[in-house]
């Protein structure tokens, strides 16, 4: 094993209905690139299946799964799960339930950034705001209701700077 120093955080997981549209989406949006292509698991065969059926359970039957990477190396994992197959939430914003409620991207160009999410089905759930003269955010959906947050300063400016 190398002795490279590695950050921290290395990937987050997301599930999606339809894995070829989220890959589109997320290289679109923000120029993430696939790392593996898309591939289907079955949780009859191998180890490796034998692990997924342990970390999801026995109801779990196929998945297709994909990773994406930013410039600087943190993944995107992409689960579409075809058996049981995977639905949208209805009510995809539950912000006071525990868990992981949003992720977060930095962006050169909020409104660049914007039109890309419009034009490639997601949406845009809150206003544009500014939390002080240079940064602004606003929150996103993808098409599977799975909720980002879009940023044009780094996340030790926002806590730091005094915001409006």
């Amino acid at each position: 094993m190398m002795n490279k120093k590695r950050s921290l955080f290395q990937h987050v997981g997301l599930s999606v209905t339809d894995l070829d549209l989220a890959i589109s989406f997320y290289k679109n949006v923000f120029g993430l690139k696939e790392f593996t292509a898309p591939s289907k698991s079955y949780c009859n065969k191998a180890n490796k299946i034998k692990r997924r059926k342990d970390i999801f359970g026995s109801q779990m039957k196929e998945v297709k799964i994909s990773n994406l990477l930013t410039d600087d190396g943190i993944g995107i994992e992409l689960f579409e799960f075809k058996d049981p197959k995977a639905v949208l939430r209805k009510n995809f914003f539950e912000y006071w339930k525990s868990g992981i409620f949003h992720i977060s991207f930095n962006v050169d160009n909020l409104d660049e950034t914007i039109q890309k999410i419009l034009e490639n089905n997601g949406k845009i759930i809150s206003k544009v705001w500014t939390l002080f003269p240079g940064c602004q955010m606003a929150y996103c959906q993808d098409p599977f209701a799975n909720v980002f947050e879009i940023l044009n300063c780094s996340f030790t400016e926002m806590v730091t700077e005094k915001l409006e």
